[in-house]
């Protein structure tokens, strides 16, 4: 028996010494990177050249005659008078629209009429959302109670719900066309006393459970989860993990910390707040609610141009045209809804700070915890470059803080697929009519055969369909790798946000200990709710309805220009110079911005980084989340399994298994294989007699043989087809789904005449 050794206190302190030494290089080659980012790009933003030659560009206008320019100018000042009065009427409209939402309680701001079937006020655990089922219009067809339902979950996260229904081209529309029965998840503006988020996700495990049970002879319904409803999603895929069909989350950020340099600047706000204590503090003051407009605030801070000019400058600009769709968002965007204490600060620590969703560190209660690992429902993400509130990094980068590689992917049967748009916002992930009728539109449909796609990381790549009419999409899900994934994401694991923990654990402590007491002590309802009344987010909204008596000549000076509209000329010089003016007020903004952002990230980064680098960050918190997110390591039982189910099985499973060997060896899958395939599974014997979750569980245990034993998994085929007339025919099955040789690429030839050569079968069909 051997005892270990003592280290010599010596060569202890030698070893810390040399990873504080470590640590410090680090820091110091993190700053510099930072600080040459900002270094190279500011130069670039701050440059006014493009303003100024929007100004010179309108300069040239005013070379002609005295006498014309005199017209232009009275033509210029006429039309700029008529679209003033008619900008702040529609503004004095949108501040009126407030009040009444308020005043009616702030409704779901969907535009189809709906029934409430599950009032979560009434639950054992009162809660304030309701599932409620979307009534067709009458241009609609009826739902088909047997096609799969969908489930949408709209965020809770400053505003109101209804997103996901705002409009007729909508994700509810795109489901509703295509006869699926369409739920909605909404919620009410004040939560119900003492709700927590795990009331909240029993909750909606109910109206899953609901919806399952409306629909005996569905598919497993689909859950949508918008922005945050994305890791209500994500939880609900955890704690049942048998019970849903597909998860679908678009614009979900579910990895808080991820990120890249130079960009998406909300991730350090929390740091430099000194953590989630300021969260607690106007929960405290607000008598023990939190008011969702100061989380709108946050969002509105990112983009001041658009937040304080472009957005008024558009609808000024071209107000004959604009006022309807202004008013319309602006009915969404004006609903400020409520948090509990307990409800903001769970998801403050949790998410924003602590980002202990993909490190699975979320307690679920009882013990439990939340693991993502757990979800076995194939799972789609949207996400855009364009989206500064969740940027590509904090929507997919939970995917390699999970799963160690595509391999294990495969070995645990989870099917993932991501969608990246090229430049949409934020909010047009949810509002825009073209990615509606463009990307949930094919999301809808790829829906439908997920069940026949093979476990595995995909990218969904939309591409114009060539020789087909405008609107005709082609779809490929191409194979991905976990390491592409990370090159999205940005630079992750980076030491300065476990501090941003660390520390903000501490300040909430000191604030419960010493401030909370007194705060809540004074706090009233009637001082919070006036505290609310007068956030700048609604006051200034009051200040342009009819509750100000200044805003009365407003309709009838409209009203006058309305009746007497005199638009002005296309190419009158003066609108090039207002068009100038709005270039260089929005510069302006981008560089006040810019500026900002840098020094927020440079700050954070000293700051933190610094402290990280002295060692004040525990090792405790970090070895904690590195155990949770390595307690898999090994994939032992798969294998184990894997070549115990080698030689078991018949028909079923080797036609499953050599369209997977086939798939793996065409690193792509186009829609229309899918369908054949899809077609293949739900059609035709023994496929059509088996059950959805049978299809699914024979796939998975394919796709973990193909994967860990691929040339055990085509030897012992002839032990599942034993006899010459099973060969050909399950060939025949294969080679109908694959396609042409000539369109399945090198790779997958070969593999298919490796096929052909093992089962001494020859090509059944012509080239």
């Amino acid at each position: 028996m051997t005892t270990k050794r003592p280290i010599p206190p010596g060569r202890e302190l030698l070893s810390k010494g040399n990873a504080t030494a470590q640590r410090v290089l680090e820091q110091s080659r993190i700053m510099a990177d930072v600080v040459g980012r900002h270094a190279r790009t500011l130069p670039d933003a701050l440059n006014p050249k493009a303003p100024l030659e929007s100004l010179g560009k309108a300069s040239r206008g005013l070379m002609q005659a005295p006498q014309n320019l005199a017209m232009d100018a009275a033509s210029y000042m006429l039309d700029a008078a008529q679209r003033s009065f008619l900008f702040w009427d529609t503004m004095r409209e949108a501040g009126n629209n407030f009040v009444a939402h308020e005043k009616a309680g702030c409704p779901p701001v969907l535009i189809f009429d709906y029934e409430t079937v599950v009032d979560g006020r009434k639950l054992k655990r009162p809660v304030n959302y309701a599932l409620v089922r979307i009534t067709p219009p009458e241009d609609m067809a009826p739902s088909n109670d047997t096609l799969r339902p969908f489930l949408i979950i709209d965020p809770r996260a400053g505003h109101g719900s209804g997103i996901g229904g705002f409009k007729s081209d909508s994700q509810v529309g795109v489901a509703l066309r295509r006869g699926h029965p369409v739920y909605f998840v909404i919620f009410f503006r004040d939560p119900e006393p003492g709700q927590t988020i795990l009331d909240i996700t029993a909750a909606e495990a109910v109206f899953l459970k609901h919806v399952t049970d409306a629909h005996p002879k569905a598919p497993k319904p689909v859950v949508i989860g918008n922005c945050q409803g994305g890791w209500a999603v994500m939880m609900l895929g955890a704690s049942m993990p048998n019970q849903l069909g597909a998860l679908v989350l678009n614009g979900a950020p579910l990895s808080y910390w991820a990120g890249e340099k130079g960009k998406n600047p909300m991730r350090y706000l929390g740091g430099l707040a000194g953590g989630g204590w300021p969260a607690a503090l106007m929960a405290d003051m607000g008598n023990g609610r939190f008011d969702g407009a100061n989380l709108v605030a946050n969002f509105e801070a990112l983009s001041p141009a658009n937040t304080w000019f472009r957005k008024y400058f558009d609808l000024y600009e071209n107000v004959d045209q604009e006022a309807e769709r202004f008013l319309e968002f602006e009915r969404w965007w004006g609903g400020y809804f409520l948090m509990n204490r307990d409800e903001i600060r769970w998801i403050v620590e949790n998410l924003f700070i602590g980002n202990r969703f993909s490190s699975g560190r979320i307690a679920a209660g009882d013990g439990q915890t939340f693991n993502m690992r757990e979800v076995k429902a194939p799972v789609i993400v949207f996400a855009s470059a364009g989206d500064n509130i969740t940027p590509p990094g904090q929507a997919l980068r939970w995917i390699a803080d999970v799963y160690r590689d595509e391999r294990e992917i495969k070995s645990l049967g989870q099917t993932i697929v991501y969608l990246l748009h090229e430049d949409i916002g934020h909010l047009g992930i949810f509002v825009s009519g073209k990615v509606a009728k463009k990307e949930h539109s094919e999301i809808a449909t790829t829906i439908d055969m997920i069940e026949s796609v093979a476990p595995g990381l995909y990218e969904m790549v939309i591409t114009g369909h060539e020789g087909h009419e405008d609107g005709a999409w082609q779809v490929e899900l191409v194979e991905r790798s976990i390491a592409h994934v990370r090159e999205i994401s940005g630079e992750a694991e980076n030491e300065a946000f476990p501090a941003v923990a660390q520390i903000s654990e501490l300040n909430q402590h000191l604030y419960d200990v010493l401030v909370a007491p007194v705060i809540r002590q004074f706090s009233t309802e009637m001082g919070a709710e006036t505290r609310r009344r007068m956030n700048p987010m609604r006051w200034r909204r009051y200040a342009l309805s009819d509750m100000n008596p200044f805003m009365g000549p407003v309709s009838s000076l409209a009203g006058l220009a309305r009746e007497n509209r005199r638009p002005v000329a296309a190419n009158n010089p003066f609108l090039a110079f207002e068009k100038a003016f709005a270039d260089s007020m929005e510069y302006g903004f981008n560089a006040m911005r810019d500026l900002r952002d840098a020094w927020v990230e440079t700050a954070f980064h000293g700051v933190y980084g610094t402290l990280h680098a002295a060692g004040v960050t525990g090792e405790d918190y970090e070895a904690e989340a590195e155990a949770a997110r390595d307690s898999v390591t090994t994939d032992a039982p798969q294998r184990a399994e894997a070549e115990l189910k080698l030689a078991q099985g018949g028909y079923a499973e080797a036609v499953i298994r050599m369209m997977i060997l086939l798939a793996d060896a065409r690193g792509a899958v186009r829609r229309s294989r899918l369908a054949r395939s899809n077609q293949l599974l739900t059609t035709e014997a023994p496929f059509a007699q088996m059950s959805a979750a049978e299809r699914m569980g024979v796939i998975r245990e394919q796709t973990m043989i193909a994967t860990l034993f691929p040339e055990e998994a085509i030897k012992a085929l002839t032990v599942l087809l034993p006899d010459a007339a099973s060969r050909r025919k399950a060939l025949k099955a294969v080679e109908t789904v694959a396609g042409p040789d000539e369109e399945l690429g090198d790779n997958a030839r070969a593999r298919l005449q490796r096929l052909r050569e093992v089962l001494a079968v020859r090509p059944q069909r012509a080239a």
